[in-house]
């Protein structure tokens, strides 16, 4: 489809930001998280059958927290970098993720969408060229990692391990370092820090072991649905997937980003990213203006991409890029 030009939509009044409905959001994600740990735990001594509505509830409130961060990234929720960046560590934090590395990664996610040859997203996509050249048995493996459930182990990684992991890497070997600067490092490390005080004093409290337990059950799903929705954002049937020559960043947003359909209380607990294609076109718009952007801009936005819950395992196939075609493509 022939994409409009940036000049034609209405984005700059979408990106004032409101202090006041910032510390709104903040208020009603982390007051309910921790009252809902703490009727958790009332719960489980009662007993243990107790708690699985709780987990789902506290995993849906990590992966708003998660959202709201993502926005701090940005500097796009809070009017000041100060604030944003406050709370980005706070909640980067709660998630166990360094936010100052998160957010530099996915700011190149936002610089490179649609273009195949510098990000192959989420996943680490090869080629279909790359995936026909691999033996029979590396070829098993990759499909067995791209398949869906692998979300669960592998988000619980992404979270739970990976910036643990970054951190010691880093120190033991600095050419395989995956920090970039000073500042990053300071992050890695103060991140991880009060990850662990957090562990150590809540694990005192409660018990070590049942804190663990509850508190990776919370990340394992907040991380997978994370991967999912991220997942069918990007990764669908046409999805604009291009080599780097004759690559369009605008191409990128409306055609490589997919408006996603949420009912509206996971709409809510996504902090309105389904409404992708407006993000990608200018990430400095607040989530609570997301929304209504997309309205005001609904007329150049018939033609995007179209996506529901029930697209996710649909999308799930296309796992291999195929540069001759411009597209992803499903495993032969």
């Amino acid at each position: 489809m022939e994409s409009p030009s940036y000049q034609d939509f209405c984005l700059k009044p979408f990106t004032t930001r409101s202090n006041r409905k910032a510390l709104i959001q903040i208020s009603n994600t982390l007051i309910p998280y921790g009252l809902l740990w703490w009727l958790m735990l009332q719960a489980t001594e009662i007993s243990p059958w107790l708690t699985p509505p709780f987990l789902i509830i506290l995993s849906l409130f990590s992966l708003r927290s998660f959202s709201l961060m993502h926005d701090c990234g940005h500097g796009s929720l809070f009017e000041t970098p100060r604030l944003n960046r406050i709370f980005g560590f706070l909640f980067g934090v709660i998630n166990a993720v360094p936010q100052l590395s998160w957010s530099i990664d996915h700011a190149y996610h936002h610089k490179t969408n649609g273009d195949w040859e510098r990000y192959r997203g989420v996943a680490d996509f090869l080629s279909l060229d790359e995936f026909l050249n691999l033996s029979r048995k590396e070829q098993r493996i990759y499909t067995t990692i791209h398949h869906p459930l692998m979300a669960l182990p592998g988000g619980f990684y992404y979270l739970a391990i990976k910036p643990r992991l970054d951190l010691l890497v880093g120190l033991v070997s600095p050419k395989n370092r995956m920090w970039g600067s000073r500042e990053e490092f300071n992050d890695l490390c103060l991140s991880n820090f009060f990850s662990l005080i957090g562990v150590v004093c809540l694990g005192s409290w409660i018990g070590f072991g049942l804190f663990l337990s509850l508190y990776s059950i919370i990340l394992c799903l907040t991380a997978s649905s994370l991967i999912y929705v991220f997942y069918v954002q990007h990764i669908f049937e046409n999805s604009y997937a291009n080599p780097s020559e004759g690559w369009s960043p605008i191409r990128g947003a409306l055609e490589g980003s997919s408006l996603l359909i949420l009912p509206p209380l996971l709409q809510w607990f996504t902090a309105n990213i389904g409404f992708h294609n407006i993000h990608h076109l200018c990430e400095r718009i607040p989530n609570y203006n997301l929304k209504a952007c997309h309205q005001c801009n609904q007329h150049l936005l018939r033609n995007v991409p179209t996506l529901h819950l029930e697209s996710m395992l649909e999308c799930s196939k296309f796992v291999l890029w195929d540069p001759s075609n411009a597209s992803l493509t499903t495993i032969p």
